[in-house]
């Protein structure tokens, strides 16, 4: 009974102490600290993707997601608020994943398969990857190859992806590998070549 009492007491303390937080503003406190804790991400996230260009002509319907290291290797992700679709700078150093020659390439299928076999990430695997098409976009200020491709991941939370690969040297002599992803059927080269057009050596 005691043991009843006891808990009654402590909820209408912990009810009044809720009441009293939110007459003196706490509501709004918590959503100014929340609102600064996602500007100061925002922010870092900015700020971490300068080290890969300039994206200050980039189109509002993006935003920088995050900043990755994986092994050597740095990348940015950017993503199409509307549709969700994934945009990929990633950073190899002078040390080429593939070539503009490659994605030019006629066996780029067996390239890329090589290319992928080398980095397992998180145990998501491909198990089939074809080319379902090639152009031309915009990238860091110039032209560039790309070829559009689609894939079949096992361990991935989405199993049929659609996305484009294209390769640049900026005038530092570094490699940037930039990938384009979405879920096939939700997939737009139009997007694409909106965001990267955007960007430009920084």
């Amino acid at each position: 009974m005691f043991k009843t009492i006891k808990t009654i007491f402590y909820t209408v303390i912990l009810v009044l102490a809720f009441i009293g937080f939110n007459a003196i503003g706490g509501q709004k406190y918590i959503e100014i600290m929340k609102d600064g804790v996602v500007n100061f991400i925002a922010q870092h996230n900015a700020d971490a993707a300068k080290k890969f260009g300039d994206f200050s002509q980039m189109n509002e319907e993006f935003e920088i997601d995050k900043t990755v290291s994986i092994a050597s290797y740095k990348a940015v992700i950017a993503e199409h608020k509307a549709s969700g679709q994934k945009m990929i700078i990633l950073d190899s150093g002078k040390k080429s994943i593939l070539t503009q020659e490659d994605i030019q390439s006629p066996n780029l299928d067996e390239k890329l398969k090589d290319a992928v076999d080398k980095a397992k990430y998180h145990g998501i695997r491909i198990k089939d990857i074809t080319v379902v098409d090639r152009g031309t976009m915009t990238a860091y200020g110039r032209t560039v190859p790309y070829a559009k491709f689609e894939a079949q991941l096992s361990r991935a939370p989405i199993s049929d992806i659609s996305g484009s690969i294209a390769v640049l040297t900026t005038s530092d002599g570094s490699e940037k590998l930039i990938l384009s992803l979405s879920e096939r059927k939700k997939y737009s080269q139009l997007i694409t070549s909106e965001f990267f057009k955007g960007v430009n050596e920084g």
